[in-house]
């Protein structure tokens, strides 16, 4: 078989493909990641919940204080660098999966801003969270982090800020001795962050949050949405959801929970 006219008339030649949905893999969507440089989590679930059609492309960067301008300004300015890395290989939106550190106040303007300067459509996790949060009709919540004192404080304000309140939250404490102990978000066991999530859920929660993109927790969220009674929204989970709802996919993800039930 000639697979390179199977689809073109002979009259009018090849049949019209977008630029972006001309891969054999990615007819549907590509996605394009951006993740810190230790995060080896986030591109492992999504490699189990990617739908046929869809593909996603990964780039890395390194971590920023965006409490500072000069900080944001160095996030912006190396988000616009590794979006840039993205855009040539016809990504349809690009996410920034990373969750304390995309916690900006309002939610979208880091999106906003993105988008405005890259022209493709750009997310971040911690939009998505509050969207997919949001959407459940959550707003009582428990949160489970691996994070340090600081880091939850921050992720608590921000929270407040969209309009949640926090039943609880706890962390494990990692990144409390520096940036160095980050490497083991992503060693810590399943089992372990199971009790964890366990430990922080306040009953009367409309759910149960698990931040940070590097924790592993996509084998968790059926189960535990089984045994609490609530909605389990994770980063990496309500990331790839914003981004396919984005792209205009609103397939049921297996293994997803209640936000990736389908439409």
């Amino acid at each position: 078989m000639d697979l390179t006219s199977s689809n073109s008339n002979p009259e009018s030649g090849p049949a019209a493909v977008s630029p972006r949905h001309s891969s054999a893999y990615g007819p549907r969507a590509r996605l394009g990641l951006i993740v810190p440089p230790t995060n080896t989590v986030n591109e492992a679930e999504w490699a189990r919940m990617i739908p046929p059609g869809v593909t996603f492309h990964t780039h890395r960067m390194r971590l920023h204080d965006a409490g500072t301008a000069e900080g944001l300004a160095h996030l912006h300015a190396d988000l616009d660098a590794a979006v840039a890395m993205l855009t040539p290989c016809g990504v349809d939106a690009a996410a920034y999966a990373c969750t304390a550190g995309s916690m900006i106040s309002p939610p979208e303007r880091l999106e906003q801003e993105l988008t405005a300067r890259n022209g493709v459509a750009c997310l971040t996790t911690s939009a998505a969270i509050v969207k997919a949060l949001r959407s459940l009709g959550a707003r009582r919540l428990s949160v489970a982090t691996p994070y340090a004192r600081r880091v939850n404080e921050h992720e608590t304000h921000f929270l407040a800020d969209c309009g949640f309140e926090v039943a609880r939250i706890e962390g494990l404490g990692l990144g409390e001795n520096g940036p160095h102990e980050f490497i083991r978000i992503a060693q810590t066991p399943i089992e372990q962050v199971a009790a964890h999530a366990r430990a922080c859920f306040v009953p009367g929660s409309d759910a149960l949050l698990i931040t940070c993109t590097d924790f592993p927790t996509l084998p968790l969220i059926e189960p535990l949405e089984a045994e609490l009674g609530v909605p389990v929204v994770t980063s990496n989970q309500a990331t790839l959801w914003a981004m396919l709802r984005a792209v205009g996919i609103e397939d049921r993800v297996p293994g997803g929970g209640r936000l990736l039930a389908g439409a």
